[in-house]
């Protein structure tokens, strides 16, 4: 799985950045006609703009990250989708579904104090690792890690003979 991430990430940082470069020519060829288009409306759109364009590249990245979560501890919380997310998004050693928990229980949070901890934390360092790494391996570092500590949580369990679920990274 780390390998995939990381080649994935290399291709995806290659493909980002060739689609920056053709951008940036497009722009300078097409900055005349921004002046003649109608200016968009609405101020709640512009102060999103205003505020998302004045984020670092590693908090844009943890805010994609960070929304994941949220999604995840929302549908805990909906009744019809206890069955579900204790199959895909725990981990259990003794379960059938055992690749897909590796990575899906990454996101997954029952506490909102466990994960507002953990995404303030992910918050406060994202920037300048993302600045060295980029983004693309930032998340596969994030991935990795939540695999990797997922497999060592199944071989602890299966040393301890303790087979009950588990989330987080």
């Amino acid at each position: 799985f780390t390998g995939t991430a990381f080649g994935s990430a290399a291709i995806w940082q290659y493909e980002s950045l060739k689609s920056r470069v053709q951008t940036y020519f497009e722009e300078a060829r097409a900055d005349w006609l921004d002046k003649m288009r109608p200016q968009k409306r609405g101020d709640f759109r512009k102060q999103v703009n205003s505020w998302w364009n004045n984020l670092t590249e590693g908090q844009r990245t943890v805010t994609g990250i960070i929304a994941a979560n949220v999604f995840v501890f929302c549908l805990w919380r909906l009744p019809g989708t206890r069955r579900m997310m204790f199959t895909y998004f725990t981990s259990n050693p003794s379960s059938r579904a055992l690749c897909s928990p590796m990575v899906l229980s990454t996101f997954s949070h029952f506490s909102l104090f466990h994960m507002a901890a953990n995404m303030y934390v992910l918050w406060s360092f994202s920037s300048s690792v993302v600045s060295l790494l980029g983004c693309e391996q930032f998340i596969a570092v994030y991935l990795s890690a939540g695999v990797i500590s997922t497999f060592v949580s199944y071989v602890a369990k299966m040393v301890t003979g303790r087979f009950e679920p588990s989330l987080g990274a």
